[in-house]
């Protein structure tokens, strides 16, 4: 964490003045109960890099229980670049014994143990491992505010902890603060600065060493910060989108309250229906009527969604569906990160109903794929289902802010009269649906109908063979033309070796962080991010075939036959036996080190 160490007065009254070393980075930890607001903390302290000009990167877990229970919230501050949350945490704060006692193995050897000395007894076997400063937080908390207040006071205190030990700008800070508390009573406030303010007026007696981020690079324009969630929202609020709907579930909820507060004010709406079946053909309903709508949901939800996904194949109405992915199968692990809906995105359905899925890399790609997705869906008239997931949709990162006048678009549909129209004309070069909204003018007067029986080229309903056979090759050839118009990924490295690491997702970043270690090491190691999975883009063979190993990082089980998701697919696409696969299925994010380490198993395994 340290690069270099300068002596400055400690400014606390102590007659020693303690160090304070310049640092690039720092992992920071943050362990308790989901009560004690510990996300708030890592939230401000996200927000606070992204307004300081540094990278930041987070990663959370919540339990999945009405009770709550332990938490944890990492923050990774860089002024450098930041391409994961990070394997070990430099300082822990820890409320509980708990807390303590679970996360201690994350601290890296020689790191800092903040804790809550009214709730932790501190072992002294790890005294000699790690530096322990204990806090009475709880009891300094009531002191400072009251008890009355104590539990929503806690976490400001330890934010005023830490912002101590890292000479955090507390103007900053407490403008954030102020931000947070917007609209509420003046004395919830007032408390909350009084806890932030007590706490970093505190003496931490034991410390000898402070820190200070060195100055990050200066940006051209501004950073904006937020989580994939709200990133992937205000995309289709930019895209155009006006229309959604969708059912609570987690971890998609967020999008959906967002969508219901936002697309009022841009003349839109946002439906919360009885169920996930209601839902979809909502959207479905509004696709017809010439918008481009959303809806969203989690694994569950989407496999109500399949049979009226169906429906928008066979009508060919363009509709984006977002599927934040969590641990499964069935209600799973609601509230942990699994990457095991590709299956069901690609193939979930019945009869030959092709679709476009899409999976953004980080926080901002949320906001730019979104865009993609809605402009997709619109000009090939297809549904396109847009595969996100709980680890990107509660991470905070900070981004250059988009331009919006050039980004944002206006979708409303074209009533300008037309002389004739046959929405599934089979002479199309392209194969393309392009549907005129309900109340364009005909001049032939043939006005086509649509449904979701095989139908002709007006829509009428069909049981010719000749036409089935036609018509879902037409649906078949329009993906196979946006196929052959994706770009190329960019592999990450040289372009040819040993190894090359296949992602897609969320496992970016951990990804690209074990290709730098790797390459630091001497080894011959390259990655490559999918970001459309169906179709896949033509020419991944010319760059697999670079490379003597192929080995696909994603975050669900081998399956029967020792592969994941996406590595069975691209083995089918491209026959190839040396795609093979790295694998976990614990709920977290891949550490750099375990994927390394999976580098190492497969290789190992095909020398022996």
């Amino acid at each position: 964490m340290s690069e270099t160490t300068i002596s400055v007065p400690a400014g606390n009254g102590s007659t020693t003045a303690p160090t304070v070393s310049k640092i690039s980075e720092a992992v920071i930890r943050i362990a308790g109960n989901s009560q004690d607001g510990i996300q708030a903390i890592g939230g401000f302290l996200a927000r606070l890099a992204g307004r300081s000009e540094q990278e930041v990167m987070t990663f959370m877990t919540i339990p999945s229980t009405i009770s709550g229970g332990p938490s944890i919230f990492q923050v990774r501050i860089g002024s450098g670049e930041v391409l994961s949350a990070g394997d070990e945490a430099d300082v822990l704060l820890a409320f509980y014994q708990h807390s303590y006692e679970g996360h201690v193995s994350s601290v890296k050897k020689g790191g800092i143990i903040l804790y809550d000395s009214d709730h932790v007894e501190v072992n002294p076997e790890w005294q000699q491992t790690w530096r322990h400063v204990g806090v009475p937080i709880s009891s300094l908390t009531v002191e400072s505010i009251g008890g009355t207040a104590r539990d929503k006071g806690k976490n400001l205190f330890a934010l005023g902890l830490v912002a101590k030990m890292f000479d955090l700008n507390v103007e900053k800070l407490t403008k954030l603060i102020a931000e947070r508390f917007t609209g509420k009573d003046d004395s919830i406030v007032k408390n909350a600065l009084l806890a932030f303010n007590a706490a970093y007026s505190y003496s931490l007696e034991g410390i000898l060493e402070t820190f200070r981020f060195v100055e990050g690079q200066k940006r051209v324009g501004h950073q904006v910060v937020m989580n994939g969630n709200e990133a992937l929202g205000y995309g289709l609020i930019a895209a155009g989108v006006r229309f959604g709907a969708g059912y609570p579930i987690t971890p998609w909820s967020d999008i959906m309250e967002l969508l219901r507060r936002e697309l009022p004010k841009y003349g839109g709406s946002f439906i919360q229906c009885e169920d996930e079946i209601a839902a979809v053909s909502m959207a479905l309903g509004a696709g017809y009527a010439g918008q481009v709508a959303v809806t969203g949901s989690s694994g569950p939800g989407v496999s109500l969604k399949t049979e009226a996904i169906g429906w928008g194949v066979m009508a060919e109405v363009p509709l984006v569906v977002v599927d934040v992915q969590r641990g499964g199968p069935s209600t799973g692990m609601p509230t942990n990160v699994e990457q095991s809906d590709l299956n069901i995105a690609c193939f979930g359905g019945h009869g030959d109903s092709p679709r476009v899925v899409l999976a953004p890399a980080d926080v901002e790609d949320c906001f730019y794929t979104a865009i993609e997705a809605v402009n997709i869906a619109r000009f090939y008239s297809v549904p396109v289902i847009l595969l996100t997931d709980q680890a990107i949709a509660t991470r905070i990162e900070a981004f250059e802010e988009p331009d919006l006048e050039k980004v944002c678009q206006d979708i409303s549909p074209d009533l300008t009269p037309v002389l004739d129209h046959k929405p599934y004309d089979l002479s199309s070069p392209d194969g393309v649906t392009r549907h005129v909204a309900p109340g364009t003018r005909i001049q032939s007067g043939k006005y086509p109908i649509v449904t979701g029986l095989e139908h002709d080229e007006l829509g009428h309903p069909t049981g010719s063979p000749k036409l089935h056979t036609q018509m879902t090759g037409k649906r078949r050839g329009k993906l196979q033309a946006l196929a052959a118009k994706l770009p190329l990924p960019k592999v990450f490295g040289p372009p040819e070796g040993n190894v090359l690491l296949v992602g897609w997702g969320s496992t970016q970043g951990p990804v690209r962080e074990a290709v730098e270690r790797a390459r630091a090491a001497g080894d011959s190691v390259s990655s490559l991010h999918l970001k459309y999975i169906n179709p896949l883009p033509n020419g991944l063979e010319t760059i697999f075939s670079g490379f003597n190993h192929v080995l696909v990082v994603e975050i669900n089980d081998e399956g029967l036959y020792g592969f994941g998701q996406l590595a069975s697919l691209l083995r089918a696409r491209f026959a190839d036996p040396k795609i093979r696969a790295i694998n976990k299925c614990d709920g977290l994010t891949f550490k750099v080190r375990e994927i390394l380490e999976g580098v190492r198993v497969k290789l190992g395994a095909t020398a022996a």
